[in-house]
């Protein structure tokens, strides 16, 4: 293999440049057309024949057009000839369709891992994925980074003598719990059921949270419902301090409008492996970068080094 070459189609262009930034690199030209029956057609504006090719594109709303384009991306570069086509994914949005949990349901996270490969992805590298089982849907090698060293760093120059960490429910709490040993916190979880896509109803915390500031962790916000949910519920403990804190801010339906209503929490914390626009950012809301991370996952990945170290839960 020779040098790196970068692309990116049109859900994150910022990330992407930022990843290059970090990197010193440019960023490869893309061309995305449209035919006259709603075909669309990708061009990689840059030679990739026996290079280390990198094709950036999270899942986001519209999430079937920006699929669609990833594995055109994907098509092209090896249509070209690279020498090995990674496919940097920072948000999956097809993990949260894991597992069959109704009759005759589909399971996308599967079926799209699979068109991924089919397309052309030799790598995939990922980050906090909704359901960790879903690594195991792809049939090529997966880097799955998590963005907990990230948000703790942010909160490491807080006063934290009197906090905890809470999950909004059972199944997020071993990654709180590994986000609470890198603060030296102790952790919580809520009792989630849910009704439906935007409804929940948390029954009990488990932990003690009377009297604490608290640390509301999870892996995404969509609609905001499981998180305002279990606010409501805190303050029926006497929490003091509130912080949201999310690796992916997808914020979607009412859920702006649902948090502007909210003034209960203190600061709600996110990353920008989704664009999060100006019309998103409430004045209480930090968007932390997790291109730095990306980038070295991408160098680490091409020179043949260690991932893994990366996201050891270590500060």
């Amino acid at each position: 293999m020779r040098d790196i070459t970068i692309f990116t189609g049109s859900a994150h262009p910022e990330l992407a440049h930022e990843i290059c930034d970090d990197l010193g690199m440019p960023l490869s030209k893309t061309e995305i057309s449209r035919f006259s029956n709603d075909c669309l057609q990708v061009q990689l504006c840059a030679n990739c024949r026996e290079e280390d090719v990198f094709v950036i594109q999270p899942l986001v709303p519209p999430v079937q057009e920006h699929l669609m384009e990833l594995m055109l991306m994907l098509d092209a570069a090896r249509g070209a000839s690279a020498a090995r086509i990674t496919a940097v994914i920072p948000h999956y949005a097809y993990a949260r369709s894991d597992k069959k949990d109704m009759p005759r349901i589909s399971i996308g996270g599967r079926l799209v891992a699979d068109l991924l490969v089919t397309a052309g992805a030799d790598r995939v590298l990922t980050m906090a994925l909704h359901a960790p089982q879903v690594h195991g849907f792809f049939s090529v090698p997966v880097d799955h980074l998590n963005a907990l060293n990230v948000i703790a760093e942010h909160f490491q120059g807080r006063d934290l003598s009197n906090a905890m960490v809470v999950s909004p429910d059972l199944g997020n709490a071993k990654s709180a719990t590994q986000f609470a040993r890198l603060l030296g916190l102790p952790v919580a979880a809520g009792s989630k059921r849910r009704l439906a896509d935007d409804k929940v109803v948390i029954d009990a915390i488990v932990g003690d949270v009377d009297g604490k500031d608290v640390i509301v962790l999870d892996d995404e916000i969509a609609t905001g419902g499981s998180i305002l949910e279990l606010v409501d519920k805190l303050e029926e403990h006497g929490v003091g301090k509130i912080w949201v804190a999310c690796t992916h801010g997808l914020f979607s339906g009412k859920a702006i409008e649902r948090f502007r209503s909210c003034e209960r929490i203190d600061e709600i914390v996110t990353t920008n492996t989704v664009p999060v626009p100006a019309e998103k950012r409430l004045p209480n809301m930090t968007v932390l970068s997790i291109a730095p991370l990306l980038a070295r996952a991408i160098h680490n990945i091409h020179e043949g080094e260690s991932v893994s170290q990366l996201f050891v839960n270590t500060l």
